[in-house]
């Protein structure tokens, strides 16, 4: 797991569009699994610059989003597709045939999840996965207790994601408290990982995630068992974890490494 601690916010979603110019470059046709939420907001802002600029392209790319709410269309103002289209995909050069969010209003929900997780199966299997992170350390909407081999499946939400999320409706506005979402075992067969995390809010779950042990508990610590996951903090996120200095060391080295092999390669 390598842990990369930056000074803001926007540092962090700088970073992480760095990561993913350098995969849509190198692999123009990559697979990429998008996230909703807050956090990556900056991160999509930058693509969506990027783009304009002709600095990368999703012409050829594939995207799967994590989770949806259950029972919501992509037409409602608070579904995960009508976020992601507003956020990123109405502003980037990607066609929305190929922009996948789970069918959280199928008639068979359960068959609509293996539907998913045969279409990525069929894309080739997610490239670079994006990830946030729940003050309870969930990832998608697998919450504490999830299974650790959990394939896309419906999950109920708990209280504190229901409270937590409850400020973008309305008041008397129907709350779902089930999803459809990509289970850990999905996300962990993705080949690389990207989790972002900013705020003290996060500090926790964030600490738990790296330094802690690996427990259904604190569904993100299941991370620890993926070869490539790149965690990127800004200082308020990485204010709990133990030994700051010694992961701000490691990526020094790294930087001094990749620097070292990419002069001798030239």
């Amino acid at each position: 797991m390598r842990v990369v601690i930056l000074n803001s916010p926007d540092d962090v979603a700088e970073y992480a569009a760095d990561l993913f110019t350098r995969q849509l470059t190198r692999k123009p046709g990559s697979v990429l699994g998008l996230a909703t939420g807050s956090t990556p907001l900056k991160l999509y802002e930058k693509l969506i610059e990027r783009t304009a600029r002709g600095e990368l392209s999703f012409r050829r790319a594939s995207t799967f989003n994590l989770d949806e709410y259950l029972g919501l269309d992509g037409t409602h103002p608070q579904s995960y597709r009508y976020f992601m289209n507003r956020a990123l995909f109405d502003h980037i050069d990607i066609e929305s045939g190929r922009t996948y969010v789970p069918n959280a209003v199928s008639a068979d929900p359960r068959k609509a999840a293996e539907d998913y997780e045969q279409s990525i199966r069929e894309a080739g299997g997610v490239d670079l996965q994006l990830l946030g992170i729940g003050v309870n350390g969930h990832i998608g909407f697998n919450e504490p207790y999830s299974s650790l081999g959990s394939r896309t499946r419906i999950k109920t939400l708990t209280a504190r994601t229901i409270a937590d999320n409850a400020r973008f409706f309305a008041d008397g506005e129907f709350q779902p408290n089930l999803s459809l979402t990509m289970g850990i075992g999905t996300i962990l067969e993705a080949r690389q990982i990207v989790l972002l995390a900013t705020g003290r809010a996060k500090a926790p779950a964030v600490k738990d995630t790296v330094e802690g042990p690996v427990t259904a508990k604190c569904p993100s610590s299941a991370l620890q068992l993926h070869p490539a996951v790149t965690v990127l903090l800004d200082a308020a996120a990485a204010s709990a974890l133990e030994e700051p200095a010694f992961f701000q060391h490691i990526e020094e080295l790294d930087q001094a490494l990749s620097t070292s092999i990419s002069d001798a390669a030239s």
